[in-house]
């Protein structure tokens, strides 16, 4: 598998992880939207949102707490936000499921 995400979980491509365990993986953003911008993926290939399933729903509800850790660890206390793009016209660029923390400013709405 091609998977930039997979090959950065497996260490193969180097990133700045600011989390890392046995499921997933939080690293810096390389093109940061917010000035603190971290993705979080699992390191099972899973797709993306579209894709989870009873199966490996567990590991998105892990990541989901790894996220709270991170944006503590990151000092986000006054907010952030979560997202995560899914498909070609949700501009999801990589097709690996990834959250993105995107915090340290103020976020308008709509995003876009």
């Amino acid at each position: 598998m091609d998977c930039i995400f997979c090959k950065i979980a497996a260490g193969e491509i180097p990133s700045t992880i600011v989390y890392e365990d046995d499921q997933c993986v939080a690293f810096r953003d390389a093109n940061p939207q917010a000035p603190t911008h971290v993705l979080v993926i699992p390191k099972e290939h899973i797709q993306s949102v579209a894709e989870i399933t009873p199966e490996n729903s567990a590991v998105v509800a892990h990541i989901f707490e790894v996220i709270a850790k991170v944006a503590k660890q990151e000092g986000l206390d006054e907010g952030y936000r979560v997202v995560s793009n899914i498909g070609e016209r949700g501009q999801q660029s990589v097709p690996h499921l990834h959250f993105h923390i995107l915090g340290g400013r103020d976020m308008t709405w709509p995003p876009g």
